[in-house]
Formats: C-alpha cells, sequence, structure tokens
C-alpha cells in the first residue's frame, strides 16, 4: 500500500471521511500529535536521519502555516514574493487560510517575517501525489527579506544521476508516529535510478513528474510534516518533497516532485 503523503494536518480539518483513499493511496487524516495511518502489517520506522539546522544557513527554507500560525508543510522562497511547495499542501486551500513564515529556525519562535498569500497557483493536472503535478506556487503579499534558492531548468536533467547527493530540509517529525521538531533539520540522501523506483512503487512512480531519493537500507528520509520542502542538488532547487511509503524505510526511498518538468511553469508564476 503506498503513498502516504508528508503535509502534517491541522486539527480541525479534513476529516477523515472528507479525505479521498484508494487500494493504493492513504493520504493523512490525524493531527500532528497523534498517529497517522499505516498499511496493515506495516511496522514503526527507525528515526529519520539528520541534523539540526538554522533559517540563517538556509535563508529561503519556509513555512506553510494556517492562520493561526500551525505549521504543517514546508516551501522554498524563489523570488521575494513567491513561494514553491508541494500541490497537496494547498489544493483545498483559499489564500485566506494560509500564511507563509520565513527567517524562523524554530516553530515556536516569533521572529522571521509572515505573509499573507494572495494567490495560490496548482499544477493544472494535480488530482493526488501518486498520480503526479504536486507543484504550487503561493504569491505573498508581503516581500521576504531573503537570500532565494535558485531553481532548475527544464534542460537540467543532469541533476537527477543516480546516486548524485540532495538535500532536503524541514520541521517534520523524526520518526513515523512521532511528533514535529520544534527546529529546522537537514540532511542528505541519494537520487535513486527511476528503474529502481519504479520497481519500488510501480504504477504510482510517474517519472515525468517524480524523482526518488534515499539510501537503500533506510534510516534517512523525509517524514510528515516536510511536504513541500526542497529537495536541492548543489544548492539549486531541484524537487519538492511529495510522499513515500512510510518514513526512512528500507527499500523505500522518498518521491519528490521532478522540477525541471514543471520549470517553465513556475518561471511563468514567478514572473507574474
Amino acid at each position: 500500500m503506498f503513498g502516504l503523503t508528508r503535509a502534517r494536518r491541522r486539527r480541525g480539518r479534513r476529516t477523515a471521511a472528507a479525505l479521498t483513499a484508494t487500494a493504493a493511496t492513504v493520504l493523512l487524516a490525524a493531527p500532528a500529535a497523534a498517529a497517522h495511518p499505516r498499511p496493515a502489517g506495516d511496522v514503526p520506522r527507525p528515526v529519520v536521519g539528520g541534523t539540526p539546522t538554522t533559517t540563517d544557513a538556509y535563508p529561503f527554507i519556509t513555512q506553510i502555516t494556517d492562520a493561526a500560525g500551525n505549521q504543517f508543510c514546508g516551501g522554498t522562497l524563489v523570488a521575494a514574493r513567491k513561494v514553491v511547495t508541494a500541490a497537496h499542501c494547498v489544493a483545498d486551500e483559499t489564500p485566506a487560510q494560509l500564511r507563509v513564515v520565513g527567517g524562523r529556525t524554530y516553530l515556536d519562535g516569533t521572529d522571521g517575517t509572515v505573509s499573507e498569500v494572495s494567490r495560490i497557483w496548482v499544477a493544472p493536472g494535480f488530482t493526488d501525489p501518486t498520480s503526479g503535478d504536486d507543484v504550487a506556487v503561493l504569491t505573498l503579499t508581503t516581500a521576504m527579506p531573503y537570500t532565494p534558492a535558485p531553481y532548475v531548468a527544464a534542460d537540467d536533467t543532469g541533476v537527477y544521476a543516480p546516486g548524485t547527493v540532495a538535500r532536503v530540509l524541514g520541521w517534520g517529525t523524526t520518526t513515523e508516529n512521532g511528533s514535529a521538531s520544534n527546529q529546522l533539520r537537514t540532511a542528505t540522501v541519494p537520487v535513486v535510478a527511476d528503474s529502481d523506483c519504479a520497481r519500488v512503487y510501480g504504477s504510482h512512480f510517474v517519472a515525468s513528474d517524480m524523482v526518488c531519493a534515499g539510501y537503500p537500507s533506510g534510516g534517512v528520509d523525509t517524514c510528515q510534516g516536510d511536504s513541500g520542502g526542497p529537495l536541492l542538488v548543489g544548492g539549486v532547487l531541484a524537487g519538492i518533497t511529495s510522499w513515500g511509503n512510510g518514513c526512512a524505510a528500507a527499500g523505500h526511498p522518498g518521491v519528490y516532485a521532478r522540477l525541471t518538468t514543471f520549470s517553465s511553469q513556475v518561471a511563468a508564476q514567478v514572473a507574474a
């Protein structure tokens, strides 16, 4: 059973009855503090590897929160008023329901810059993460005074060469059934060959829209609450945290939106 998204659901929103589930897809239906659904027979995964870091080191990383300030996804600042995130984080939201926080290392901090959202663009083909098109761009009402990240061009496909070291960032849970990390964390994972990812995820891996990253033995991965955050190669935004089967499970790498496929669309939104 595949398809656990890596968004941390907000309390009181999207009840289990309102979520779409198929035999191959399970979306989060539990608050961050509670255990999230796991396929029958699945077992708890090991602690997701990584180390604490700061927004000084990665000034483009942002928190996506609800209007009350509860973080549930991440995003990447690519221009002063533009943030790239996962479509599944924001597809069911209105701009008034969202806030973007930049320059804040700790979830319980009060520093940084908070902006409202004036517009949400979601890739037109998006339906659910395992079908692809899991890309969105938020337009902010307040310019962020932080250095944005460069993002890949459509022809930068070499960034996905198997074995390439990629960096991930987020405030997600540090165990599959754990609580959020209060401090921003980072880790490195190798890009996985498309053929290997297809063997794991079958038809749910859409090679044109997705790329996998992780170690064969597991142990290092993104997890719930990291959705929408960056997959960086050489400091360049190359992917967006999207979904996976569990967190840090051996033989089940994380799945990320392949940003080269959507680079031209993102560029159009940045320019709009």
